[in-house]
């Protein structure tokens, strides 16, 4: 009787383990999730057909055919005539300055904001929640642009903008905004009165200048970079024309937060292009801004640069009005054929996508975010049908995901 109750005892064990490795097999991890569509984008390589993304917790376990993935985890998602992506990545919003609703944001498609002048955050989200990146409130000139637009009295932390008098006194500045968890410095070097520029239409009863705004100094400006550098964080710069831009070119500024307003001198043009900056392209919500004597401005300025090989990474500039809060399928078309001219092949419209992916994260120090890689942030969405051939489909995506939580799901589980 003992021995064969050993042996039922032994046979029981090794099921128990049979079951438990077939259990593996079959994917019984219950963190795990597996996408499967027509269609995948990884954020850098051109789109492939019939492929599928294993999700483990927050990560990005796997990509690979459905062949090769589906007895890797039992939590399918079988999306059909459908096209996964990374989530986009906006690089320039004003979410907490204009009260923006960050859930609509990550709702349309926009899985990470850098948020560049407003309440000073810790950067936050991620787990379900838009990711969230702050350069706290624009190092600005005392009496100047932000503050003298948009108000906000002596501005401080809480505020759009905050002024300096004095090199030691942005070098405080820019420690304390990094102390505070701002993830890159952003400055104002506007004279006002660009024609159709936002930030020149009416705020209140604030009017068109008709004298330059006060700027801040070389001298200033450059005590902001080298500050800056040393905290090893990028400096973004607000500029509208000339002056402006040989400033932030002058001082060794990483980053143009627009693309700017009016006709810049195409020398300058050439001098940002060799020192590497990138430009953030806001162009639908510029695409008023016309030199009134040259009828030149934000259009030209971007032809000329994509010419001689400029980086671009993408933004639409969320809280203004008058673009979508969230994916803007306008800002990608206006990217495309202003940077391509009038022969567009398809390499140019996947570096459309990739500005909004992958180039984006490896701009913000933060890579593999924005791609769909091993390891990567499971920050994901997907639409219905192929968002290369119709970019507007992508403002309405069918499934949001943020580092493996789904905020949206309009497919049937399967």
């Amino acid at each position: 009787m003992k021995s064969r109750s050993r042996l039922s005892l032994s046979l029981a064990i090794l099921l128990c383990q049979g079951i438990s490795v077939n259990a593996l097999a079959a994917g019984e991890n219950k963190s795990c999730q597996l996408l499967i569509a027509n269609q995948l984008f990884d954020g850098i390589n051109f789109p492939e057909t019939n492929k599928a993304v294993l999700i483990e917790g927050n990560k990005i376990k796997q990509v690979g055919s459905p062949n090769q993935l589906r007895g890797l985890c039992k939590n399918k998602i079988n999306l059909g005539d459908a096209t996964i992506l990374p989530g986009f990545i906006e690089s320039h919003a004003h979410v907490t300055f204009q009260a923006v609703n960050q859930a609509n944001v990550l709702e349309h498609g926009i899985t990470t904001v850098q948020d560049t002048g407003g309440p000073l955050l810790a950067p936050t989200g991620g787990q379900g929640k838009l990711r969230l990146l702050s350069t706290g409130p624009i190092i600005q000139a005392n009496g100047g642009y932000p503050l003298n637009v948009f108000g906000g009295g002596e501005g401080g932390y809480d505020k759009i903008g905050y002024p300096v008098n004095s090199a030691l006194e942005a070098d405080g500045v820019v420690q304390h905004l990094v102390d505070g968890g701002a993830t890159a410095i952003k400055i104002a070097l506007e004279l006002g009165g660009e024609t159709g520029a936002p930030w020149m239409q009416p705020h209140g009863d604030t009017p068109v200048p008709t004298t330059p705004w006060d700027m801040l100094s070389e001298e200033i400006v450059q005590a902001i970079v080298t500050k800056a550098h040393a905290l090893n964080k990028r400096v973004i710069a607000h500029v509208g024309e000339n002056i402006g831009f040989e400033r932030a070119l002058n001082t060794g500024v990483d980053e143009l937060a627009h693309m700017p307003c009016s006709e810049i001198r195409e020398d300058l043009l050439q001098r940002a292009v060799d020192q590497g900056i990138t430009f953030v392209t806001t162009i639908d919500t510029l695409s008023s801004c016309v030199d009134s004597s040259t009828h030149k401005g934000i259009h030209s300025n971007m032809m000329s640069l994509a010419a001689k090989g400029a980086k671009f990474i993408y933004g639409s500039e969320i809280g203004h009005d008058n673009v979508p809060w969230g994916i803007n399928g306008e800002e990608m078309h206006s990217i495309l054929h202003l940077g391509s001219g009038d022969a567009v092949d398809f390499n140019e419209v996947v570096n459309v996508f990739r500005a909004a992916t992958s180039k984006a994260g490896e701009h913000l120090g933060l890579a593999p975010l924005g791609t769909l890689t091993v390891g990567a942030p499971a920050d994901i969405i997907a639409v219905r049908g192929n968002p290369f051939q119709r970019f507007k489909i992508l403002e309405y995506p069918d499934l949001v995901m943020s580092g493996g939580r789904i905020v949206i799901n309009k497919f049937k589980a399967n």
